[in-house]
């Protein structure tokens, strides 16, 4: 596979700390990245959080185009959680910075550590809002659903704009 002008989907979500400030850091440390352009941004909602209880989210999606495989791509995503405090303590706890590769182009990635489309990306509202407004066409390619259709299934009533300027 070649590794050059792959467009993909990452979900960002923040529930500690500044949030926003974190979120729009992170945004700017993708945009800064070789190998890495960013192409588009949703706004930010804020959504109730999955798992034990901990304060809501916010959360967001980018499009990029990556010069970079799949697999390099992730490795990127968890070094920056890392730079911004991430650590992995508990099963869907509260965190500072989550970054989640959604999608490859129109790739199927079934690996021990990565799996592409993301396994839980067509049941979560707060993924699936932000990724339609900026890519409402885009064929999810395991059920061969657009993102406008898949949100449509879910439950979008936890998922609400964040009035904060953008």
């Amino acid at each position: 596979m070649k590794a050059s002008h792959q467009t993909s989907a990452i979900a960002l979500g923040s529930n500690m700390g500044d949030s926003w400030a974190t979120l729009q850091a992170a945004i700017e440390t993708l945009a800064q990245t070789p190998g890495i352009f960013l192409q588009a941004r949703s706004r930010w909602y804020k959504t109730k959080a999955i798992g034990p209880t901990q304060p809501d989210y916010l959360n967001g999606c980018v499009l990029l185009q990556v010069d970079m495989l799949p697999q390099v791509l992730l490795e990127t995503l968890l070094q920056i959680e890392k730079k911004f405090g991430r650590v992995r303590l508990e099963h869907w706890g509260p965190r500072s910075l989550d970054l989640d590769l959604l999608l490859f182009d129109d790739l199927i990635v079934n690996t021990p550590n990565l799996q592409v489309p993301h396994p839980r990306m067509r049941e979560r509202a707060f993924v699936l809002v932000p990724l339609a407004e900026i890519a409402p066409d885009w064929v999810e390619p395991v059920s061969g659903y657009k993102i406008k259709e898949l949100v449509q299934k879910v439950d979008c009533s936890d998922v609400n704009l964040l009035m904060k300027n953008q």
